[in-house]
């Protein structure tokens, strides 16, 4: 299954099939367990239903890649009015939201109008959403996407900083650079979601094996859980989690030093078994009408998402 990696995540950037998949209710129906709805009500409305059972939230508006400014600027304005429903609904205070910067212009090109390009831009944007989401008490992490932005992104990372020293950041442990980027994000305060990485790298740049991928994943785990900052780890495979808990126990890490992340829709009972177990648990909840470059990822990382797709695919047809 691992061999079909590859196809997958290419065929996220193919726009033919993204729009012959968008536009059929069949596929919808299957996204809906991994996407919690298109609007800030269903964001909201998602957190609602997650909170009883004791699970912390981080929201993505999805969307990337944007190439024009008011479709950045129009991403900004989600978020800003997803912070104002979070707050109306009493849901706002431990939320977090997730924000990839080329959403919110990191992919814009330098141009007399915007002489100082993208990554200027994105870096406002991602201002304002920070500025908004603290002074009502949630906090931000930087998703992190290919490895051609993650110099950029730790810009945009470090001058958030300045105002907001918790401000998280992905950090993708496939990447040969991570352990050199990991040694300047563990000092006191610094919070990093580590996940495996979902991008179709090459081998120049990072790990491509599946066993290599989880060892420099372990790796990774060892110097968060003995950093000084607050480790996120994001991952469902059975064998890591229970890792990740051994590693924190011999770190002398308590339970509210680090938590477990998991994907909204994927793996639920595991979820709520770690939470009555005493951990911490944030759920990724992704949103929005722009899910096709979220939902091949996912596909492409978990062969049992791919499986039940096709499962879905077979039964509905």
């Amino acid at each position: 299954m691992f061999l079909l990696r590859k196809p997958i995540l290419a065929l996220s950037g193919n726009t033919a099939v993204r729009d012959a998949l968008t536009s059929t209710s069949l596929t919808a129906s299957v996204v809906d367990r991994f996407i919690a709805g298109e609007t800030t009500a269903d964001a909201v409305a998602a957190v609602s239903r997650l909170r009883p059972d004791g699970l912390q939230v981080s929201l993505d508006h999805l969307g990337e890649d944007t190439t024009d400014r008011a479709t950045a600027d129009a991403t900004v304005e989600a978020y800003l009015q997803l912070i104002e429903a979070l707050a109306a609904a009493g849901q706002v205070a431990g939320a977090e939201l997730s924000v990839k910067l080329s959403a919110v212009g990191q992919a814009l090109i330098a141009s007399p109008d915007l002489p100082a390009g993208g990554n200027a831009y994105a870096l406002a944007g991602a201002r304002r959403i920070t500025d908004a989401a603290y002074a009502a008490g949630a906090r931000v992490n930087l998703d992190m996407e290919d490895h051609t932005t993650v110099d950029q992104t730790l810009e945009v990372l470090f001058e958030l900083r300045r105002a907001h020293p918790d401000v998280g950041v992905a950090i993708q442990a496939m990447l040969l650079r991570t352990p050199k980027d990991l040694a300047e994000l563990t000092g006191p305060g610094s919070r990093v979601r580590l996940v495996k990485g979902a991008y179709h790298e090459p081998a120049e740049v990072a790990y491509t094996d599946p066993a290599q991928i989880d060892l420099a994943y372990v790796r990774a785990m060892k110097l968060l859980m003995h950093g000084k900052g607050y480790p996120m780890i994001a991952s469902h495979d059975p064998r890591l989690v229970a890792i990740a808990d051994r590693l924190a126990a011999d770190a002398g890490r308590s339970p509210d030093r680090w938590e477990h992340q998991m994907l909204y829709g994927i793996r639920p009972d595991e979820q709520r078994r770690l939470v009555a177990a005493g951990k911490q648990v944030r759920v990724y909840v992704p949103y929005g009408s722009d899910w096709y470059g979220y939902f091949t990822r996912r596909l492409a990382e978990r062969p049992a998402n791919l499986l039940f797709f096709l499962r879905s695919l077979t039964s509905k047809g």
